[in-house]
């Protein structure tokens, strides 16, 4: 049995090469310019998925989310509002929503250290209307609390904490 699972992981492990393809990063850094994250974006056929690693960023209930513009400059309102191609409301539990940059909370134990993951189906690293790469790029912020899935246009999420611009 240990055979049978181990070949189903290495097959879809292969697949997951041939489709996917990394294709770009960020560095997170807090209004000291400390760096507390590193992020790896990878295109696929359902979305970017967005591989996270926190190291240093307050214990709790953040928002997360992709914003229009790539600067970040602290306070990080440089980074615009939420990334949002479709001009759509802001939530995921908005009947009129959601934007692209929209994600889930994070919750970060005690220690700030945290790794995850989330797949962004809205958006794309490739040439677009989507494309996190536009004329003036993108950032993913870390907000002081937790986003209400609701509330337009950010979900009452409180300060921006952390910011990084996404590059190639």
């Amino acid at each position: 049995m240990k055979r049978v699972v181990v070949a189903a992981f290495i097959l879809a492990a292969g697949i997951g090469v041939v489709f996917a393809q990394e294709g770009a990063k960020a560095e997170l850094k807090d209004a000291q310019g400390q760096t507390v994250g590193t992020v790896v974006l990878t295109d696929t056929p359902h979305g970017v998925l967005i591989h996270a690693t926190l190291t240093n960023v307050p214990a709790g209930i953040h928002a997360f989310h992709i914003h229009q513009t790539g600067t970040c400059e602290a306070p990080f309102a440089s980074a615009g509002g939420h990334f949002n191609p479709g001009t759509k409301q802001h939530g995921i539990t908005n009947p009129m929503g959601m934007h692209a940059g929209d994600m889930p909370n994070i919750e970060v134990p005690a220690g700030g250290r945290l790794t995850f993951d989330v797949l962004d189906p809205s958006v794309t690293l490739a040439a677009g209307p989507s494309s996190v790469f536009d004329a003036d790029g993108s950032a993913l912020v870390i907000h002081a609390g937790p986003d209400d899935y609701k509330t337009d246009p950010a979900g009452n999420a409180g300060a921006r904490i952390a910011c990084g611009v996404i590059t190639r």
